[in-house]
């Protein structure tokens, strides 16, 4: 089973987005996570203007220029996905998202795959719940990715990845493979021109995590099949 169409899953949203006013309303975007939509950089500094949430907001804005919209970050620096459940239904549904951005799985390796697998289903299930467009996030690299790291260390967080992609195959929902566009970029570029800090992406890092939500969001509006 795939994940969701990339070019029709967010169709209904789109559609707002390209309505005119008096007729559209705000569109809710919540990116909820750890420190990296946050926008640690090299910490204690917070990049918000360069963290992929608001490069995302700036993309949309581009793409479509009569939309109203309201990017929200509820997410925590240190925080896993467990901790992100438990305030989830106060902290994030409470803002009634069109749009969530989940982006915990660096995170989780404190946790364990399993322990993080039942959060992340408690999360995605009560998004689901409330029809609640969703866009889980693999994790972005990390120095544990270079050559030279510990293998033990390098596959815990292709572990964690593949989860998510399971996540996302499991619920039918989309998908921003950031671990696969480190992965990519770093094919030809090396690994710290993405990096803040050893577990922080850049602004550079950054713009990949945002290039790849923005498909998400295709600038036109297919019609009813």
């Amino acid at each position: 089973m795939p994940v969701a169409d990339q070019s029709t899953y967010l169709r209904d949203i789109i559609r707002i987005l390209q309505t005119h006013w008096p007729e559209n309303r705000c569109v809710n975007i919540v990116a909820h996570g750890h420190s990296v939509p946050s926008g640690y950089f090299a910490t204690p500094a917070v990049h918000t203007f360069e963290a992929y949430p608001h490069l995302l907001h700036l993309a949309l804005k581009q793409r479509f220029p009569y939309a109203v919209i309201n990017m929200i970050c509820t997410a925590i620096g240190g925080e896993h996905a467990q901790s992100g459940a438990a305030r989830f239904k106060q902290e994030v549904l409470c803002h009634r998202p069109d749009v969530l951005l989940i982006d915990y799985a660096l995170n989780d390796r404190r946790l364990g795959l399993e322990t993080a697998s039942l959060s992340w289903d408690s999360m995605i299930e009560e998004a689901l719940e409330k029809e609640i467009k969703v866009i889980l996030l693999t994790p972005t690299w990390d120095l544990t990715q270079l050559p030279e790291a510990n293998d033990e260390d390098r596959q815990c967080l292709r572990e964690h990845a593949e989860q998510v992609r399971q996540k996302a195959t499991h619920y039918q929902c989309a998908l921003v493979d950031s671990f696969a566009a480190f992965e990519h970029a770093t094919q030809t570029t090396p690994l710290n021109h993405f990096l803040s800090w050893s577990n922080h992406p850049n602004a550079a890092g950054h713009q990949l995590v945002a290039d790849a939500l923005a498909q998400w969001f295709p600038p036109y509006v297919l019609e009813e099949p």
